[in-house]
């Protein structure tokens, strides 16, 4: 016997995506606040998947981080539409250096629900890499939000 497909979820409310919106700048500024260092990928993956789960159109975040690794900005830097969003490594650069960052860690979402990365992910991680490096900023990761999947570039050796 098949078990039974699940149904998604329908898309969130105005309401209750403004309570989520709430809900992370708290999160976020905690994690600012505690000094807690971003070296766990599922603390990461945890964060993300509450920050980009449930958009209906592609977002591509910027998590800064100090040299110990420590959360110093996160920022939405790129909305698109459903299915792309065109990323410029000027500004991802910039805001790097306006909160002085050690590292980064790139995300985006898929609103398709498709987890897997394309090979445009890939081409612009190498692209954000190189140019962060320029500036002494560590790429650490790329993380890809699809539903509640989440995919690193890191753990599959894509970065």
């Amino acid at each position: 016997m098949n078990a039974p497909t699940p149904h998604p979820l329908p898309p969130m409310t105005p309401a209750e995506l403004a309570i989520i919106r709430r809900a992370m700048r708290l999160i976020e500024s905690r994690l600012r606040h505690a000094g807690e260092a971003m070296t766990s990928p599922t603390l990461v993956k945890d964060l993300l998947r509450l920050r980009m789960a449930g958009l209906e159109r592609e977002h591509f975040d910027l998590l800064l981080l100090d040299a110990q690794n420590r959360l110093v900005h996160v920022e939405t830097l790129f909305v698109g539409t459903l299915t792309q969003t065109s990323v410029y490594p000027r500004e991802v650069v910039k805001l790097a250096l306006r909160f002085n960052a050690g590292a980064a860690i790139i995300c985006h979402n898929h609103s398709s629900g498709f987890i897997e990365p394309s090979r445009a992910d890939e081409l612009l991680t190498g692209e954000l890499k190189k140019a962060l490096s320029l500036v002494e900023v560590r790429l650490l990761d790329h993380f890809i939000i699809a539903g509640n999947d989440v995919l690193s570039f890191a753990e599959r050796g894509l970065i």
